[in-house]
């Protein structure tokens, strides 16, 4: 079953800067993607989360995105913390990153992150960059279960 088919999709994004926060909900909302709930920054976004994936019988995300930039460091070590209970839950985990290079990208990939998007300055790269956000969203959640 792929995430765009739940009733009560919805991806959690965790971001340390409120309008950041704000423009990428508005372009991935615009680009077709499921209700974004912004659970705060690093620290108040963590334990939102685990509070969601507390809940047996709760709604879980689809998908989470973290987007902090308080330190260079900061979506490494995001992901150190969560990314074994996220896996356990079979919930994805998308990085935004400024990617220097394939090196940085491989790191965030080896910490836990399933998928690494760039950040964008420019409108239409960030609009595009969004779309392949949907686009990894609609996906389904475990390939491995196809034709189970």
């Amino acid at each position: 079953m792929s995430a765009a088919s739940h009733d009560n999709s919805f991806i959690a994004l965790i971001d340390d800067d409120g309008h950041s926060a704000y423009l990428l909900t508005r372009m991935l909302l615009g680009q077709g993607s499921p209700d974004v709930r912004h659970l705060g920054d690093a620290a108040s976004g963590e334990a939102a989360l685990l509070a969601l994936l507390a809940d047996a019988g709760g709604d879980w995300p689809d998908l989470v995105i973290v987007d902090l930039k308080s330190h260079s460091g900061a979506n490494l070590e995001f992901l150190a913390r969560n990314q074994a209970l996220l896996r356990q839950k079979g919930v994805r985990i998308a990085v935004m990153a400024q990617i220097s290079g394939l090196q940085a990208r491989e790191a965030l990939l080896a910490a836990g992150a399933t998928a690494v998007f760039c950040r964008h300055a420019e409108l239409d790269a960030y609009r595009h960059e969004a779309a392949d956000i949907v686009s990894f969203w609609a996906q389904p959640q475990r390939p491995d279960a196809v034709g189970m």
